[in-house]
């Protein structure tokens, strides 16, 4: 196949040196955007990262790295922070 071309965002965000942060205080900071996908929610971002991992959790209790996924899968959004669209 071709090599692989590397994308601006990658560039500048593959060193992870925006920010130095936990998970947690990225879930945190979910809460200061309000997602254009769903504008009209009343509840802090980080309680639907909590409620997928919980659903995983309790559809999939064996599988400790999929709660894990549900709980990050969302964690790029924080990136609107430092300039990117949405």
């Amino acid at each position: 196949g071709s090599p692989r071309v590397a994308r601006p965002q990658s560039a500048q965000y593959g060193a992870c040196s925006q920010r130095r942060m936990s998970a947690m205080e990225a879930l945190e900071l979910l809460d200061q955007l309000v997602d254009e996908s769903d504008p009209d929610v009343d509840f802090p971002n980080s309680f639907h990262a909590f409620q997928t991992a919980e659903g995983i959790r309790r559809a999939h209790p064996d599988k400790d790295w999929f709660h894990l996924v549900g709980l990050l899968h969302d964690l790029g959004k924080v990136l609107v922070l430092f300039g990117e669209p949405q």
